[in-house]
């Protein structure tokens, strides 16, 4: 859950938004909304599962729900168009 710590006057030297932190990954395009994440982070933690290899194929072959890059964020910012 995000939450917003202070809001700062607008800088006008600033040409767009940035992230300085942030934690996991957001859930791959068309998961399912939170119930179907869920079942896409069980099945592909499970190797047991029966899902398990069509999940993995899905997303690309490996997900980490840890994973979370600031400046991958700010690339994808840096396009805003303000």
């Amino acid at each position: 859950m995000s939450k917003v710590e202070k809001i700062l006057p607008p800088d006008p030297t600033l040409r767009s938004p940035f992230c300085v932190d942030g934690a996991n990954a957001c859930p791959p395009e068309d998961v399912g909304g939170p119930p179907g994440y869920i079942d896409f982070l069980e099945a592909i933690h499970d190797p047991t599962h029966e899902e398990h290899q069509d999940m993995l194929d899905w997303c690309g072959g490996q997900f980490d729900p840890t994973a979370f890059n600031p400046s991958d964020v700010n690339a994808l910012l840096s396009e805003i168009k303000f």
